[in-house]
């Protein structure tokens, strides 16, 4: 009985125990022992020797060996006693990274535009051609031997110092291949005699690969030369393309170009060169890309309608006059913008088409095409409610009336409508038909928060056909009055690389804020060595300027420069100083317009404006000389005792300016101190302005740059809410001599500028309550 639970209590153990002992047994055999040492002399032992003393015992251990019999194996194994030196920490350099990948990745821009102009031409047809081409091309420059005293404005102008023709074409190579070669695929010339489609060029240079010897234009032959007369040349009235390979090619040979071939026309120079050093031959096609153009003969029309080759033409040439070529440019312009209108409607019928066979139908492709969707309610709260009209009454009235009459701009605006379904009926059924109105049967409207105003209309006409036959018919028409006109404006090439002045005027109240401006314009602009210019306009009124000797209200101001200027050696930090009663920023800007070249950028802010690079770029973006300034809405932070002191002060100790909130502060859209402009836009807006001022001197004081902007010059004054430029809380003082409605505005922003109107609420009521107990 014992022996059976003895049994059973074994049996699931003894695999267990049977595979432990066989492996002990299998390790064992596998393992050479040796009971004495192994001692090798002689030469038999000459691969691996072991030191006298030595012995092994079970496995061989390869620490054992050694390659001397002299020296001993555990002397390879002594501790090292490794003295600790302390790691200096490097100082932290910020790292420098491009602010495009095109930047960091060495991509090129796609072309690069050089007019070959002279002294005679360049007041008249090249200022017509930088019109033309230099809002839709992103870098024109104007070629010329010797040009006058007065460059046009608005041009890039480079002088070669001789006005022979193949000398400027030589010279204008060299410029390229020098300055221009590693940052742009193709290089397109014209003469200024030539009119260029500008935005065919660019669609033309899409479709090339910039891998080809390409040299593309209107062949001609060489005249003469035996040999040397094969291959072809482009004609350069018509203009020309050359590759980027291509003039990687040419670069070496240009001085043997300039020496070995004479010739006394230059499109045939370079033709000549570029064949001969190259082999590449001038084409007019390159697999199925054809560079089209027109000779421009005296008796001939480019206007007729049936004029193909006229239409589809790269460059028209010659052209005589600027006249002229502003009518090309509307010619072809008229031409671009009906190939548009074509398109838009087929890419309509398109979506027509295939909405039709979508999963709801034709309810898929919203209406109009292209137009922003109806807004859809999420609740019975939000439906949009209809009005319903005629030609005299409204039934929707704002005093709660049932029924009211049509007056001012809603009775305009139903005449409006109805005339315009009209119209649109007649393009639609024309010449079969012809519609007039006979009476409104009913009229629908709502206002449309995403998309506009949207009526529905029943309308009974009178259809008269081709015969004279008439009949009354009733038609509905749904129409729509968009909240906004969309078009699309090309602008100028602009870049990063633009210095910025900024200029700070100061008055004796803002002398507190100095430090601070100074402390984080170092951070943002000093430090980082950014491209900006800081220059403080010191005023002082007449009692304050007499005792500028004995008393300078300015003297700290001066001295914190001079400490930054100490602190950052590569920085200086200039200050005008201005006497006068009636601080005004026109006066401002003409002394310190005068004080810096036409091209310069200026930047005109506040002491308690907090500058920062990003802002600096979108001033450089957003400022365009001869086309564009920029007034920014900065973000005005609310007083701390009305916002919550608290709150504010721990968000500016712990670095943090706080966030863009309603509860911070909010874009101050009645201030337009802050302002972007070149210099050369501000002296030819005042130079308009010089007549009324002559008249009305007041006018100086009167008005702010704002305003001058907006009513004497065509520029665009460019708008927008700035994330980026922040003020501080400060008290604003107004000029009452400014005009009403300047200081109007600046009484208004300085009393929204205290805090929101639920925090101002809870200030008075606290006050109150405080008061009652």
């Amino acid at each position: 009985m014992r022996f059976s639970m003895l049994v059973s209590f074994l049996r699931p153990i003894g695999p267990v125990v049977i595979g432990i002992s066989l492996g002990f047994t299998l390790s064992l055999l596998s393992v050479s022992w040796v009971d004495e040492s192994c001692n090798f002399e002689g030469k038999d032992s000459e691969d691996v020797s072991f030191p006298p003393d030595s012995t092994l015992k079970g496995a061989r251990k390869p620490s054992s060996i050694s390659t001397n019999n002299d020296v001993d194996s555990e002397d390879d194994f002594e501790p090292r006693i490794v003295p600790y030196k302390q790691v200096q920490e490097s100082s932290n350099k910020k790292l420098f990274r491009a602010k495009y990948i095109s930047s960091e990745l060495g991509m090129r821009e796609r072309l690069f535009v050089g007019v070959l102009t002279s002294k005679a031409t360049l007041n008249t047809l090249a200022v017509a051609v930088n019109h033309t081409i230099g809002h839709h091309l992103d870098h024109v420059v104007f070629f010329t031997g010797t040009h006058q005293r007065k460059v046009p404005h608005g041009m890039a102008v480079v002088t070669h110092g001789d006005e022979r023709p193949v000398w400027n074409m030589y010279q204008t190579l060299r410029h390229v291949v020098d300055h221009a070669l590693e940052g742009y695929d193709w290089f397109y010339l014209v003469q200024d005699d030539a009119y260029t489609q500008a935005d065919r060029v660019k669609a033309l240079v899409e479709h090339l690969s910039i891998e080809r010897r390409l040299y593309m234009g209107a062949p001609q032959e060489f005249i003469g030369g035996g040999e040397r007369a094969e291959g072809s040349y482009c004609a350069g009235g018509f203009g020309y393309l050359l590759s980027r390979t291509l003039l990687l090619r040419l670069q070496p040979f240009l001085e043997n170009c300039r020496n070995d071939i004479l010739s006394s026309r230059p499109d045939e120079w370079l033709g000549r060169c570029i064949v001969d050093y190259t082999g590449t031959g001038c084409v007019g096609e390159h697999e199925g890309l054809e560079y089209s153009h027109y000779k421009l003969d005296k008796n001939s029309d480019p206007y007729q309608e049936g004029n193909e080759q006229c239409k589809n033409a790269l460059t028209v040439h010659p052209v005589s006059d600027p006249e002229q070529m502003y009518r090309l440019h509307r010619h072809f312009t008229e031409l671009e913008l009906q190939r548009t209108y074509n398109e838009i409607a087929k890419l309509q019928e398109e979506i027509k088409n295939v909405s039709v066979v979508a999963f709801d139908g034709n309810r898929t492709s919203q209406w109009p095409v292209g137009i922003t969707p109806p807004f859809d309610p999420k609740s019975r709260f939000e439906v949009l409610r209809w009005e319903y009209f005629t030609e005299e009454h409204i039934f929707s009235c704002a005093d709660g009336a049932p029924k009211c009459e049509l007056r001012g701009v809603d009775r305009a605006d139903v005449a409006d409508v109805i005339s315009v379904a009209l119209d649109r009926l007649n393009d639609k059924y024309k010449p079969v038909l012809r519609l007039t109105k006979q009476q409104l049967i009913n009229g629908y409207r709502r206002f449309d928060p995403t998309r506009g105003m949207e009526y529905t209309l029943d309308l009974q006409l009178e259809a008269v056909n081709q015969k004279g036959h008439s009949r009354s018919l009733a038609k509905r028409v749904h129409l729509v009055r968009p909240l906004s006109h969309i078009e699309i404006i090309p602008m100028p090439y602009v870049t990063e690389a633009t210095r910025v002045h900024v200029i700070i005027p100061l008055t004796s109240q803002g002398r507190g804020h100095v430090d601070r401006f100074l402390e984080g314009f170092a951070a943002g602009a000093f430090e980082t060595s950014e491209n900006a210019v800081l220059t403080f306009l010191f005023i002082y009124d007449p009692l304050e300027a007499q005792q500028v000797s004995q008393n300078d209200i300015f003297a700290g101001v001066k001295a914190q420069i001079a400490v930054y200027e100490r602190k950052y050696p590569a920085v200086k930090i200039p200050w005008i100083s201005v006497k006068t009663e009636t601080p005004s920023q026109l006066k401002f800007m003409d002394i310190i317009s005068k004080k810096h070249p036409v091209d310069t950028l200026f930047f005109l802010a506040e002491v308690n404006t907090n500058v920062n690079t990003e802002f600096l770029n979108r001033c450089r973006m957003n400022s365009i000389n001869n086309w564009q300034v920029f007034f920014p809405v900065h973000f005005q932070d609310f007083h701390p005792a009305v916002a919550g002191q608290d709150r504010r002060a721990t968000a500016q100790a712990n670095g943090a300016p706080g966030d863009l909130t309603r509860e911070e502060g909010r874009f101050d859209r009645g201030a337009f101190d802050e302002a972007c402009f070149y210099n050369a836009d501000y002296m030819a807006t005042r130079a308009r302005m010089s007549a009324d001022v002559q008249e009305n001197e007041e006018l100086l004081e009167s008005l702010d740059v704002y305003d001058m902007f907006v009513k004497y010059s065509s520029l665009h004054v460019f708008r927008a809410l700035e994330p980026a430029l922040r003020q501080r809380p400060r008290e604003q003082p107004c000029n009452p001599r400014l005009s009403e409605d300047i200081y109007h505005r600046c009484l208004q922003s300085s009393l929204e500028g205290l805090g929101s109107r639920s925090q101002l609420a809870m200030l008075l009521f606290e006050q109150e309550h405080g008061n009652s107990t």
